[in-house]
């Protein structure tokens, strides 16, 4: 368990295949777009090319939010802030390529092009409704 997310939050985040929404910034703007995660332990992990990846190399300060909803009412949310990290090795992208694939019903080995970041999480709030 992280010492920063709330056990109850860690909860949230494993519990079910929901989308992530990962904010970067672009010349001191947001730019914020749907990704896949996998979350373990203060650390999420996502797979990601193109603007998402360009932000990140510039700007490493990162924030993640994630919210289920049923039928347009919000169940929970859970809001991460943190510093993503660029992961270059090529195991380390496989393995988590698996990971988040598995976890979303796709191919482990799918969308293979994407890069590896990883967040390590500096804060963390959440809510249920």
């Amino acid at each position: 368990m992280s010492d920063v997310v709330p056990a109850e939050a860690e909860r949230l985040l494993t519990s079910e295949p929901v989308i992530a929404h990962l904010a970067t910034c672009v010349d001191d703007r947001p730019h914020v777009a749907p990704v896949w995660y996998h979350y373990a332990d203060g650390v999420v992990e996502v797979l990601t090319t193109g603007r998402k990846l360009a932000n990140v190399r510039a700007n490493p300060r990162v924030a993640i939010s994630i919210q289920k909803d049923v039928a347009g009412r919000t169940e929970w949310m859970v809001s991460l802030k943190g510093t993503a990290t660029v992961v270059e090795d090529e195991a380390a992208m496989r393995a988590a390529t698996r990971r988040i694939n598995s976890k979303y019903g796709a191919d482990g080995e799918a969308w293979s092009e994407n890069t590896l970041v990883r967040i390590d999480v500096g804060s963390a709030t959440y809510r249920t409704y």
